[in-house]
Protein backbone atom coordinates (compact mmCIF):
# COMPACT_ATOMS: atom_id res chain seq x y z
CA UNK A 1 0.00 0.00 0.00
CA UNK A 2 2.87 2.40 0.84
CA UNK A 3 4.36 1.79 -2.61
CA UNK A 4 1.05 2.59 -4.31
CA UNK A 5 0.73 5.79 -2.28
CA UNK A 6 4.30 6.75 -3.17
CA UNK A 7 3.67 6.17 -6.89
CA UNK A 8 0.47 8.20 -6.64
CA UNK A 9 2.35 11.02 -4.90
CA UNK A 10 5.03 11.02 -7.59
CA UNK A 11 2.34 11.00 -10.28
CA UNK A 12 0.53 13.88 -8.58
CA UNK A 13 3.80 15.81 -8.30
CA UNK A 14 4.40 15.34 -12.00
CA UNK A 15 0.85 16.42 -12.86
CA UNK A 16 1.12 19.53 -10.68
CA UNK A 17 4.47 20.30 -12.26
CA UNK A 18 2.98 20.14 -15.75
CA UNK A 19 -0.03 22.24 -14.75
CA UNK A 20 2.19 24.88 -13.16
CA UNK A 21 4.66 24.94 -16.03
CA UNK A 22 2.29 25.24 -19.00
CA UNK A 23 2.97 28.98 -19.20
CA UNK A 24 5.75 28.72 -21.80
CA UNK A 25 8.24 31.55 -21.72
CA UNK A 26 7.18 34.47 -23.84
CA UNK A 27 8.78 34.28 -27.24
CA UNK A 28 12.21 35.66 -26.47
CA UNK A 29 14.30 36.23 -29.58
CA UNK A 30 17.10 34.41 -27.73
CA UNK A 31 15.28 31.06 -27.60
CA UNK A 32 16.71 28.59 -30.09
CA UNK A 33 14.30 27.87 -32.93
CA UNK A 34 14.85 24.12 -32.83
CA UNK A 35 15.08 23.75 -29.05
CA UNK A 36 14.21 20.52 -27.40
CA UNK A 37 12.27 20.82 -24.17
CA UNK A 38 14.70 20.48 -21.27
CA UNK A 39 13.59 19.59 -17.78
CA UNK A 40 15.73 20.28 -14.73
CA UNK A 41 14.64 18.28 -11.72
CA UNK A 42 15.89 18.51 -8.17
CA UNK A 43 15.28 15.62 -5.80
CA UNK A 44 15.62 16.11 -2.06
CA UNK A 45 16.47 12.73 -0.58
CA UNK A 46 15.22 11.61 2.79
CA UNK A 47 17.97 11.73 5.46
CA UNK A 48 20.59 9.08 4.77
CA UNK A 49 18.94 7.96 1.51
CA UNK A 50 20.94 9.83 -1.17
CA UNK A 51 23.11 6.83 -2.10
CA UNK A 52 20.04 4.59 -2.36
CA UNK A 53 18.46 7.21 -4.62
CA UNK A 54 21.64 7.33 -6.74
CA UNK A 55 21.58 3.54 -7.01
CA UNK A 56 17.97 3.60 -8.19
CA UNK A 57 18.82 6.13 -10.90
CA UNK A 58 22.03 4.33 -11.87
CA UNK A 59 20.50 0.85 -11.96
CA UNK A 60 16.96 1.54 -13.20
CA UNK A 61 15.65 5.06 -13.73
CA UNK A 62 18.12 6.28 -16.38
CA UNK A 63 17.42 3.26 -18.58
CA UNK A 64 13.69 3.62 -18.10
CA UNK A 65 13.87 7.31 -19.02
CA UNK A 66 15.56 6.33 -22.29
CA UNK A 67 12.97 3.60 -22.87
CA UNK A 68 10.22 6.22 -22.57
CA UNK A 69 11.80 8.75 -24.94
CA UNK A 70 13.59 10.96 -22.41
CA UNK A 71 17.21 11.88 -23.13
CA UNK A 72 19.55 11.76 -20.14
CA UNK A 73 21.64 14.95 -20.25
CA UNK A 74 23.41 14.84 -16.87
CA UNK A 75 23.15 14.19 -13.14
CA UNK A 76 24.81 16.19 -10.38
CA UNK A 77 25.21 16.37 -6.61
CA UNK A 78 26.15 19.69 -5.01
CA UNK A 79 29.70 19.86 -3.68
CA UNK A 80 28.95 22.19 -0.76
CA UNK A 81 27.31 20.84 2.39
CA UNK A 82 25.16 23.96 2.82
CA UNK A 83 23.88 23.54 -0.76
CA UNK A 84 22.70 19.94 -0.29
CA UNK A 85 25.73 17.67 -0.78
CA UNK A 86 24.17 15.09 1.53
CA UNK A 87 20.62 15.03 0.22
CA UNK A 88 20.24 16.66 -3.20
CA UNK A 89 20.31 15.21 -6.70
CA UNK A 90 19.93 17.58 -9.66
CA UNK A 91 19.49 16.31 -13.19
CA UNK A 92 18.49 17.45 -16.64
CA UNK A 93 16.65 15.40 -19.21
CA UNK A 94 15.48 16.44 -22.67
CA UNK A 95 12.18 15.82 -24.39
CA UNK A 96 11.21 16.48 -28.01
CA UNK A 97 8.49 18.87 -26.77
CA UNK A 98 6.35 19.65 -23.72
CA UNK A 99 3.62 17.44 -25.15
CA UNK A 100 6.12 14.59 -25.53
CA UNK A 101 7.27 15.21 -21.95
CA UNK A 102 3.73 14.63 -20.72
CA UNK A 103 3.45 11.43 -22.72
CA UNK A 104 6.87 10.19 -21.60
CA UNK A 105 6.17 10.81 -17.93
CA UNK A 106 2.76 9.13 -18.17
CA UNK A 107 4.23 6.02 -19.77
CA UNK A 108 7.16 6.03 -17.32
CA UNK A 109 5.01 6.05 -14.17
CA UNK A 110 2.76 3.33 -15.63
CA UNK A 111 5.70 1.07 -16.56
CA UNK A 112 5.69 -2.18 -14.54
CA UNK A 113 9.51 -2.14 -14.50
CA UNK A 114 9.44 1.32 -12.84
CA UNK A 115 6.82 0.22 -10.33
CA UNK A 116 8.94 -2.81 -9.42
CA UNK A 117 12.19 -0.81 -9.15
CA UNK A 118 10.44 1.89 -7.11
CA UNK A 119 8.92 -0.63 -4.70
CA UNK A 120 12.14 -2.60 -4.28
CA UNK A 121 14.25 0.53 -3.75
CA UNK A 122 11.99 1.70 -0.93
CA UNK A 123 11.84 -1.56 1.00
CA UNK A 124 13.80 0.19 3.80
CA UNK A 125 11.88 3.46 3.59
CA UNK A 126 10.96 6.29 1.30
CA UNK A 127 13.87 7.77 -0.69
CA UNK A 128 12.53 11.14 -1.83
CA UNK A 129 11.15 13.91 0.34
CA UNK A 130 10.47 16.50 -2.36
CA UNK A 131 10.82 17.00 -6.13
CA UNK A 132 11.14 20.29 -7.99
CA UNK A 133 10.81 20.54 -11.76
CA UNK A 134 11.59 23.39 -14.14
CA UNK A 135 11.12 23.25 -17.91
CA UNK A 136 13.73 25.10 -19.94
CA UNK A 137 14.26 26.21 -23.52
CA UNK A 138 17.77 26.41 -24.95
CA UNK A 139 19.04 29.81 -26.01
CA UNK A 140 20.22 30.49 -29.53
CA UNK A 141 23.81 30.56 -28.27
CA UNK A 142 23.69 27.22 -26.42
CA UNK A 143 26.11 24.61 -27.73
CA UNK A 144 24.44 22.30 -30.21
CA UNK A 145 24.68 18.56 -29.57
Amino acid sequence: MKAIIAVLLISASIAVSFAAETNVATASPSIAKDSRCFEMRTYYAMPGKLEALNARFRDHTCGLFKKHGMENIGYWIPTDADKGASNKLVYIIAHKSREEAKKSWASFVADPDWKKAHKESEVNGKLVEKIESVFLSATDYSPVK
